[in-house]
C-alpha cells in the first residue's frame, strides 16, 4: 500500500524541483554563451546582445499583458455575481482560508470541463471557468477545480514560468543567430585542431541545447501542476473534490477549440492530445489522481 503523502511536502518538494531545473536552464545558458564566446569576436555578441533586449522586451510586455490576451483569446466574459453565485462562494471562501485577495471571475463557453488562472500577481489575477465545468462538476469538485487554479495564483507560477520562457527563448535566440552566422563564414577566429573541437562542440550545444531545455520547461510545467493540486488539497481540506473533477475529466474525449499558447494555463490538456510524457505540459491524470489519493 502506497504510504501517506503531506501535501505541504508534496508542494515543497515540486518547488524545489521546479528550482533545480530552473538552475539547469540557468547552467546551459552560461555554457553556450560561453562556448560561443571562445568561438567568435566581440561584434557577434554586439549583435546578440541586441536581439536578446528585443526579445525580452518583447516577453516582457506579454507578460504584463498576459491575463487581457488570455481573456480576449478564448472569448471569456465576466462572471456577475448574481448569475454565477455559488462560483463566487466558492473562491470567496478559499480566499478566506488562504488569505489572498479574490481574483475576478470570468467565464468562457465550451462543454469540456477546464479552468485556468493568469495574472502575473494575487492583486492582478482572474480565475476563467468553461460553462462544462458548472454543469458537470459538483460544488465539492468544483470548489477543488477553483482551489487549483487559486494556488497557481498563490504560487507565483505565472511569474516563475515567465522567467522559465525568457531564460529558454534566450538560449533559442543564441543558438539560431550562431547557427546562421555560419553561414556567413563566422568563427574563424580560432585556428588548429582546438579551434576546429570548439566550434564542433559550439555547433552540437546551439542544436541540443534549445531541444533539452524546451523539454526542461515542459518538466517545470508538469512540476507546478502536481504543486497546485497539492495547494488545492491545502485550501480546501481534502483531495476528494479534485479527485472527483480530475476522473470527470478523464473520461472527456472532446477537444476546445483554443489558442496552442493559452493551452498551458489550463488545469487539463484542453487538447485531448496523446503524446508522451516528456513532451506533456501537464502530468498524466492516472497519476495526479494516485498522488492525491495518498493525501
Amino acid at each position: 500500500m502506497d504510504p501517506h503523502v503531506s501535501f505541504y511536502d508534496q508542494i515543497a518538494r515540486n518547488k524545489r524541483n521546479s528550482f533545480f531545473l530552473i538552475i539547469f536552464i540557468f547552467a546551459i545558458l552560461l555554457l553556450l554563451s560561453y562556448v560561443i564566446g571562445a568561438i567568435y569576436s566581440e561584434f557577434f555578441f554586439f549583435i546578440l546582445i541586441i536581439g536578446i533586449v528585443i526579445s525580452i522586451s518583447y516577453i516582457l510586455i506579454g507578460y504584463y499583458n498576459s491575463d487581457k490576451i488570455a481573456l480576449k483569446s478564448v472569448n471569456a466574459k465576466s462572471a456577475s455575481g448574481q448569475k454565477y453565485r455559488q462560483v463566487h462562494h466558492l473562491v470567496e471562501g478559499l480566499c478566506l482560508a488562504s488569505g489572498m485577495p479574490k481574483p475576478k471571475i470570468y467565464i468562457m463557453s465550451g462543454e469540456q470541463i477546464n479552468a485556468f488562472a493568469t495574472g502575473r500577481d494575487p492583486k492582478h489575477s482572474f480565475i476563467c471557468v468553461t460553462e462544462g465545468a458548472l454543469k458537470k462538476l459538483n460544488k465539492q469538485e468544483l470548489e477543488g477545480v477553483l482551489g487549483h487554479e487559486l494556488s497557481h495564483i498563490a504560487n507565483y507560477d505565472i511569474r516563475f514560468m515567465t522567467l522559465t520562457a525568457v531564460l529558454v527563448g534566450m538560449i533559442a535566440i543564441i543558438s539560431q543567430i550562431f547557427l546562421r552566422s555560419l553561414w556567413f563564414g563566422g568563427g574563424r577566429n580560432r585556428d588548429g585542431r582546438s579551434g576546429a573541437i570548439l566550434m564542433l562542440i559550439g555547433i552540437l550545444l546551439a542544436i541540443l541545447a534549445p531541444i533539452v531545455v524546451l523539454l526542461v520547461q515542459l518538466a517545470i510545467s508538469r512540476k507546478r501542476e502536481y504543486a497546485a493540486d497539492a495547494s488545492s488539497v491545502k485550501f480546501t481540506r481534502s483531495p476528494t473534490g479534485l479527485i472527483g473533477a480530475l476522473k470527470k475529466i478523464k473520461t472527456e474525449n472532446t477537444p476546445m477549440k483554443v489558442s496552442g499558447a493559452v493551452s498551458p494555463l489550463f488545469i487539463s490538456d484542453p487538447f485531448k492530445k496523446k503524446m508522451s510524457g516528456l513532451t506533456q505540459t501537464h502530468p498524466p491524470i492516472d497519476e495526479r489522481i494516485k498522488v492525491l489519493e495518498r493525501m
